[in-house]
Formats: structure tokens, sequence, C-alpha cells
């Protein structure tokens, strides 16, 4: 166990309050950690307490990287101590724990913390010694108990949690413990030990509970016709239980007792731990849904059509023009295609069938199409699920949208009690009525669309959404600036028509109607941590406009004079988004900035969107359709 603060056993804690000059409430305090180097999976535990406007994050920070990894947040106030479990994945390298308090600017705001532990175990491991319980929570009726019976494992007087119906207020008030809520990915084998008389009185059952607040049934007691002890009054048997834990999203495990009497007995529960190995040897391993993701880049991966419909969907690429888009992963890769020129005839149902997902689980389907051509498109998309068993199929979605040429995200909450296969199908009754439609960027995940696996955003990926994420306008220098927009641009002829995220979302533009010639516009991003390594850029940019300018990426630090250009892009480049790639390397504090130079017209929009750093070289730097090579990196764009 390693110990960042354990100022509690010393009744002190540390805290930070509003700045009464800080009037927008953007000063943080930060504390960094020791290096740690966690091979064996860990909990981080923080007991912490928020007022008034204040918010508290904890971000792991490694080597190699310009940014941190946000693993926590927390902006609601209490009037009491919280305790946070955060979940830390075994790494084979060192990391730092960064913990970043901002106070707000609400007078009588702070943040205040009293401990910073990390426990070589589950945060789900509880023996209920320790008087903050694990950070488990009680929703009702559960209490402390301690001495006899004795401590399952080794015999000696020790804690357990019980829950008593002679305390129950209410016969209909059901007991609940829940555990910490997972923060990463886990399945294994989930143990623990429980003790109960007169169970004809009452329940017994654990559950699994998602952020959406669903419950799955796990385990539950027998009744006494199926029970091999002999549940006599003064029986104390610690019976010892495994039972199968998937969650591959946050879930809570929710111990549940409730009574049918006020004589209905009681429930002791002791020694809660995880294991990543199965219970039996025979279970079957989770469900990996990325069998099930297609970009269609390389193929049509497991996606399958019937030989009776004839191969309708067409794995097409589309070359930059300034008539028709390209595709949605990087503006000049393959997509499939319905009711395209090579396929276009009357009284036809084009199906593409994608790989089988087993039932009992939730999933959560995300693509992409745009409709294309100028026919009548009421029926150019529609998604089914197909049952394997039955050979039955129900419709679960169709296109409604009528926007052309723009790539539209649709996310899809799928949910079956036996194994499906999702269909996507494109129909042509008449020349008429035959719209060509796009298919693209297919991802299946499991849980619901609404909570996504990741809850916290991160601060290495900007799609513009939720704000600017840390970038500003420059004050000096330029003579314009950049603006957030959704849909298309105001000026005809130039700009997207929506952005690259979901098609109807925001992105980045100039403006070039109201700029003149070789006016600039420089968007600056926050404070890059210098790297050792490479790093790589992704971005996405849009340059449609028979004026178009000039679009580049630099590089600005306080050691260098001037800025240094690290890529660059001139005039019209079509209709498509199209994917950049950077790779680059600067081993001091810099930042990244985005320069838009306006053309000779007012048909000079340019826009970028979905901007995105990550560690290492850019793996796809061999796949750009153009390259330059630039102080020594090679450096690309597509």
């Amino acid at each position: 166990m390693m110990n960042y603060l354990l100022l509690g056993l010393l009744g002190r804690f540390i805290m930070v309050d509003a700045h009464p000059k800080d009037e927008q409430g953007k000063e943080k305090a930060v504390l960094v950690g020791p290096e740690v180097l966690q091979q064996d999976w860990s909990c981080l535990r923080l007991v912490y307490q928020l007022t008034g406007s204040a918010s508290l994050q904890l971000q792991r920070r490694s080597e190699g990287e310009s940014f941190d990894h946000m693993l926590w947040s927390a902006h609601s106030p209490s009037d009491s101590w919280l305790i946070a479990s955060i979940d830390l994945q075994n790494s084979t390298e060192p990391y730092r724990i960064v913990i970043e308090g901002k106070p707000g600017s609400t007078e009588g705001s702070s943040v205040s913390i009293f401990e910073v532990d990390i426990l070589d175990k589950y945060c789900i491991d509880c023996d209920f010694e320790e008087p903050h319980l694990c950070g488990y929570t009680i929703q009702s009726n559960w209490y402390v108990g301690r001495g006899a019976p004795d401590d399952p494992q080794n015999g000696r007087p020790g804690n357990y949690m019980y829950v008593d119906s002679v305390y129950t207020k209410a016969v209909q008030k059901v007991a609940k413990l829940v555990t910490p809520m997972t923060t990463v990915p886990m399945s294994g084998c989930l143990s623990f030990q429980y003790q109960q008389d007169h169970v004809e009185g009452h329940l017994f059952s654990v559950y699994s509970r998602d952020r959406a607040g669903q419950y799955q049934e796990l385990w539950k007691a027998d009744q006494p016709e199926t029970n091999h002890v002999d549940w006599g009054v003064e029986t104390q048997v610690w019976i010892p239980v495994q039972v199968t834990l998937r969650a591959p999203y946050p879930v809570e495990v929710v111990f549940e007792a409730s009574f049918n009497s006020p004589k209905g007995g009681r429930v002791l529960l002791d020694d809660i731990s995880f294991s990543p190995e199965f219970c039996s040897a025979g279970t079957e391993p989770t469900f990996n849904p990325k069998v099930a993701n297609c970009d269609f880049e390389l193929g049509v991966c497991q996606y399958t059509q019937n030989r009776e419909d004839g191969e309708m969907w067409k794995r097409v690429s589309v070359r930059p023009n300034i008539y028709r888009i390209g595709d949605h992963t990087t503006g000049t890769g393959s997509f499939l295609l319905a009711n395209s020129r090579f396929t276009l005839q009357s009284g036809y149902v084009s199906r593409l069938y994608g790989p089988p997902l087993p039932g009992n689980q939730k999933y959560c389907l995300r693509f992409f199409y745009s409709l294309r051509g100028f026919s009548k498109t009421g029926q150019a998309l529609a998604v089914y699920l197909y049952d394997t068993v039955s050979a039955k199929q129900h419709i679960i979605w169709t296109q409604s949208e009528k926007t052309r040429d723009v790539w539209i995200q649709v996310e899809l909450a799928i949910q079956s009690q036996k194994t499906t296969q999702v269909v996507f199908v494109s129909t042509c009754k008449s020349f008429w009525t035959c719209g060509s439609v796009g298919l693209d960027d297919i991802s299946v995940s499991l849980g619901d669309c609404e909570l996504p696996l990741e809850p916290l955003p991160a601060p290495s990926h900007c799609s513009f959404e939720t704000g600017l994420c840390g970038y500003t306008q420059e004050k000096e220098g330029d003579e314009a600036d950049w603006i957030l927009v959704r849909g298309p641009t105001p000026t005809s002829y130039t700009g997207p028509e929506g952005d690259h995220t979901t098609g109807v979302g925001h992105y980045m533009h100039i403006e070039a109607s109201l700029m003149l010639p070789s006016h600039r516009a420089r968007l600056v991003s926050s404070l890059l941590r210098g790297s050792t390594g490479p790093q790589c850029l992704v971005f996405f940019y849009h340059m449609y406009g028979s004026g178009t300018g000039q679009l580049s990426v630099l590089l600005r630090s306080d050691l260098e004079d001037e800025d240094r250009l690290l890529w660059v892009q001139n005039a019209e480049q079509g209709v498509s988004w199209l994917r950049a790639s950077v790779s680059y390397q600067y081993d001091s504090q810099h930042q990244i900035v985005f320069e838009a130079v306006r053309g000779p017209s007012i048909r000079s929009d340019i826009a970028i969107d979905d901007i995105i750093f990550q560690r290492g070289p850019c793996k796809d730097a061999d796949q750009h359709i153009s390259q330059f090579s630039l102080f020594g990196d090679q450096n690309s764009i597509e």
C-alpha cells in the first residue's frame, strides 16, 4: 500500500478556497504524487469534500505524453466527507497521480482532501475492518457487526455487515449494500461469504447495476427446500459463494435483502473479493464486440450479403473533388454504397448482415450514413435485428434525415435475450425512389449509448461539442478569429455542410466574408508538456471554395524566436473532411497553433474538427496522398 496523504491520522487535511480576485474561476491547485510502478491491479481511494462551485479531478501522468489522462472527477458540493474509489489497472510503465482542484468563483467555495491511498487490491474488495467500509454505501438497514459469529477467514472476532428484520422499520423496505462503481473494464470471479437464518422469511440476492440504474441478477440464495445446510436458529455457518461478474462498462454490485415479516431473520456478509480469473474453467470469455467494427478500409470485415440478393452493397472510394464527399474515416478511403450506379435497378432490397451478437447483453451500435444522388430517399436505409434462431427480424431504426452529402452518425441501443444480427437494409422500388446511400465506420460497444465506456472526456481529444477544450484565440498578431459553429457556413459554395464528429455537431471555421484577403486567424492550444518521444497530432480539416487560402499547423515555444511550421495545406481540397496526421517531437513545454489565411475571395472558408493527440509516431504516415518533411520530422496529410 502506498500512502500519498494520511493527514486523517493526525486530524488534519489540506484545502484550497476561492480567491476573491478570480472572478472567472480559472485558478487551480495541483498536487503531483511520487512516481508509481504498479505491476498489479490497485485501488486509489480518496477522501474529499467540495463546497460551492468547486471541482476536483484525478489524472494519470506518464512520461512521453503531452496530456494527462483523466481518471475521475467530481463537481457536486457536499456537507460531509466523501469517499471516491478509482481502479488502477496494472502497468509496466511508471506514472504519477495528479490531483487538480478548482475552487471556482463562488464565495465560500473550497476543495478539501483528507486522505489519499493506493491499495494493492481491487476497489470492490472489502473485509469491513476499516471505518470507511472501503467506500461501500449503505442505502438502507445494513449495519456493521463485530465479534461472534467468528471471522470466516481466521476464526478471530472481526467486522462483518449484517441486516436484521428486527431493525427494519418497514417490511417492504429493501436493504441494499452497494460497492464502489467500477471505473475500468473488468471480468472474472466475485467471491464473498454469508450467513442467514430463518431463510424462509427473506430473500438475499446479488445484482450488478449500471449507471443507468438497470439491474442484472448475478446470484440468489437458495430457498430451504433446495439448500443442503440445516438452517436452524442456532446455525452459524459461513457459506462461500463464487459468481461470475462481467463489468465491461461501469457497474456497482448490489447486495440486497428483503423481508416478508418482522420475524424474517437476518443476513450476514463478509470478505468480498474479486479475481480476474473466472470462477470455473468452462466459463465463456466476455464477448468482444470489436468483431463487429468496420471502417471498410481493408475489406468488408465480418459483414456478409445474401447470394440470393446479389452483392448490392459495393465497397467504393472517392477521390477528393468538389461534387461528392469521400468516406468518413479519412476522406480518401473506402466505404459501402448501396443503390450506386453499379447496381442501380428497380425492385430489389439490399441487405448487409453483421456478425452474430450473443444474447443477454446490452450493446450500442454506432454507424455513419450519407445520402447521395437526386432521387427520393424515403427508404434509403433501415436497420433490423435478425433473430438467428427463429429467422425473424424486426425494424429498430429507419432513416429520416434528408440532408445530402454529409456523414450523419446514428446511435442505437440493442438488447436481446437471444443471439441476433444487425442488418442494414436499403430498398429500391423504382428508379425514382432509389436514392444512393453510403455506410461507414460501424462500431459496436457493450453498454448503453448514453453511458459510454469512458465517462470522462479525454483532454487529448477535442470535438468542440462541449466547448473549445482549452483552445484560445490569438490575442495579438492576427486579424480575425476562429468561429465555433454547427451546420453549413453562411456563404454558398464554400465550407462544410456539417461537422465531422456526428454530421450535426460543432466545428471551428474562419468566415471569409468577415475577413480581407491575407487576413489570418490563429487558434492556440493550452500548454503541452514536452516529451522525449514522438507525438502524433491527428485532425480533420475542410477546405472547399474556389478562393480557399492556406491552413498551417505551427509549434510555439518560449525557447524559440519564431513559431515552427509542422504542416501546411493550400487551396481548395474538395467537399470532404480530410484527415491530417503530423508526427513531431519536442522535449520542452509548447503550444500547437492552427493558422488559417483567407484567400482572394469570400469562397475561402476553412474548418477544423476532431483534434487528437496520441503518443508515439503516426502509424498511417505511409498511407497518405502527399508527404512533407520539415525540420527533420516526417509529416503527412491525407
